[in-house]
């Protein structure tokens, strides 16, 4: 798809110009006012600063004891400092704010390497290097932002650096060339895509952040050209693992990463070649790729959510109103730009990608117009994804997923036939998502992890075996029931456990009934040993006669051959998953033989 755009490249690719620099002062004085006042607020707050150390022996510690917060934190702290020194100097224009991102280019420009610990390694899964090689940089995701990040700093603030040092731009130009540039054309890393290789988010985010960093560098013609080849080869390998659905297979939370970087590459590759890779927005699989994000919504801030997903993915914004509004979905623009005004602050304080806060605060006259204007535009409507097996259904109070599909996704949780319900836009039954990361969640003890287990989703344990990991464990006889105010999915997910587990069947079927407002889940047994089914909640639940009531919100009415009901309180205290779940959660463990039924109302 992209490959095939290569041949209408002309023959000298055009400047990359993302935004005017800081000496614009029409653009910049132009600003919201009370976007410009956040901005350099933002600076005030910080000004003065102590950027964080980074000592070889903090870069050490993830080797030596799997943590990553306690390099990446402060890591992460020093580009958001200078993200909002250089935005204040924008926002000011009266050099006040020059010694912070000074103090700040050099900070980052002075440590040991760019990819965080974590990612330190040449080859996909092996272990990670110590300290970083500075003859042969490795290319994550975060040294392609740093790249980026750094020439963007450089394309706003480029004047008024050189007026203080000539070699603080040099500098930049040079590190970004030996760091970014040179590796990114010389050697292979797995995300660059192969045949055969898997693919990940980290593709159109690597690539695009590596776009931007040539963009905007002084490097010849033939370099540029080079980048933008290789660049089109990798989103081809990326899209290759994309169903036509556009389904992303790592959830709404990824598809930021993924989705819309794939998005923010293609602008890049535009912008060098007007009018060649434009016709692109027209394919029906780009075009499914960016509606994902609507109809994974199931409100009140709250996604459809699997694998590692957070159900709390974040408020949509600029990027994705322009991605909407270059595939002419008035939809998805309204769904942006009504996130967009209810989120209040567009700068973006946390955001580390220097290019998004620009987007944003350049964008927000137009975003919040379209927010204003008068548009109905109707909810998604019930949507099924085969390249994933996600169903997801609604009515007027109720938003149900289901997630047949297998347990080989990208961020996998052990997941095959769980379901989400969301009542009211409030959370009635959840998928937990996965606490903060560690060296643990990307090893081959992965799945000792609790939230990575079948029993902490919506799921049974048979004969105390859990579902395994894998491809190949996955839903069989998946059927659809979309007959009027009745629509469902049923699946065999047997095999989503071992063969020396016993399990001969296990057939559940789902169905909202639109018109009762009901939600019924149906399961049949078959094996060797009992049956417990785990159902995860956030509000308490309370075994009540005939059933479990879910707080105030729902109550689930049970029958068939039931036997005992356990409910656990959990504490919730990982700072990952307190972004979506407040300080407990709960499960409830039904235990039964061969059926149960569950009537949700």
């Amino acid at each position: 798809m992209y490959r095939e755009r290569l041949t209408e490249l002309p023959g000298r690719l055009a400047r990359y110009v993302p935004f005017p620099t800081a000496d614009n002062r029409s653009f910049w004085d132009g600003l919201d006012r009370a976007d410009a006042a956040r901005l350099v607020a933002a600076g005030d707050a910080r000004a003065p600063f102590a950027y964080p150390p980074l000592p070889a022996s903090l870069y050490l510690d993830f080797t030596r004891t799997g943590n990553r917060s306690r390099y990446e934190e402060p890591y992460f702290a020093r580009r958001r400092a200078l993200n909002d020194f250089v935005l204040a100097e924008c926002a000011a224009g009266d050099g006040r704010f020059l010694d912070g991102a000074i103090d700040g280019i050099d900070a980052i420009c002075s440590e040991c390497g760019w990819q965080i610990p974590a990612h330190n390694a040449y080859v996909r899964d092996e272990p990670q290097l110590p300290l970083p090689s500075p003859e042969r940089p490795v290319l994550d995701l975060f040294a392609c932002e740093t790249g980026a990040q750094l020439s963007v700093a450089l394309h706003l603030l480029g004047s008024r650096l050189d007026a203080v040092s000539p070699a603080i731009g040099a500098r930049i130009r040079g590190l970004v060339r030996e760091r970014i540039l040179e590796p990114y054309l010389r050697e292979h890393f797995w995300w660059m895509g192969r045949d055969g290789e898997p693919m990940n988010n980290w593709t159109p985010w690597c690539t695009q952040n590596v776009l931007i960093a040539a963009g905007l560098s002084d490097s010849e013609p033939r370099v540029m050209r080079a980048v933008a080849e290789k660049a089109a080869s990798s989103l081809d390998f990326f899209l290759k693992d994309y169903g036509e659905d556009g389904c992303c297979g790592e959830g709404a939370q990824y598809y930021r990463h993924a989705g819309l970087c794939l998005f923010g590459a293609t602008e890049i590759l535009e912008s060098l070649a007007p009018g060649v890779f434009a016709p692109l927005y027209r394919e029906s699989k780009i075009r499914n790729i960016a509606l994902y994000i609507r109809n994974a919504y199931a409100g009140n801030g709250y996604y459809v959510n699997f694998a590692d997903c957070s159900p709390v993915a974040g408020p949509a914004g600029a990027r994705e109103f322009l991605f909407g509004r270059r595939i002419d979905s008035p939809e998805l623009q309204s769904f942006a730009a009504g996130d967009y005004a209810r989120a209040g602050d567009p700068t973006l304080p946390e955001e580390i990608n220097l290019l998004y806060r620009v987007q944003s605060v350049a964008a927000a006259g137009e975003i919040r117009a379209y927010a204003r204007s008068s548009r109905n535009v109707a909810r998604p409507g019930d949507i099924w994804y085969p390249s994933v097996g996600l169903f997801i259904t609604r009515s007027r109070r109720f938003c149900l997923a289901v997630k047949a599909g297998g347990n080989g996704d990208s961020h996998n949780h052990n997941d095959t036939g769980s379901f989400t319900l969301y009542k009211d836009g409030v959370p009635c039954f959840i998928d937990i998502g996965v606490e903060t990361y560690t060296a643990t969640t990307f090893s081959p003890r992965r799945y000792e992890i609790w939230t990575m287990r079948s029993d902490w989703h919506n799921l049974p344990t048979l004969g105390g075996a859990l579902q395994e990991a894998g491809a190949e464990y996955a839903a069989r006889d998946v059927e659809l029931e979309t007959s009027g105010e009745e629509t469902g999915i049923s699946m065999e997910i047997a095999g989503a456990w071992s063969r020396e587990s016993g399990v001969k069947s296990y057939r559940r079927r789902v169905r909202l009934h639109k018109g009762l407002e009901r939600i019924t889940v149906e399961d049949r047994y078959l094996g060797a040993g009992p049956a417990v089914l785990s159902l995860i909640t956030e509000l308490r639940p309370e075994a009540r006669d005939g059933g479990i009531a879910i707080g105030d919100l729902a109550f689930a009415a049970l029958s068939g051959d039931i036997g005992t009901i356990e409910i656990e309180e959990i504490p919730v205290s990982d700072p990952r998953l307190s972004l979506a779940w407040k300080s407990r959660i709960y499960r409830a463990k039904i235990a039964f033989k061969t059926n149960i039924a569950i009537a949700i109302e």
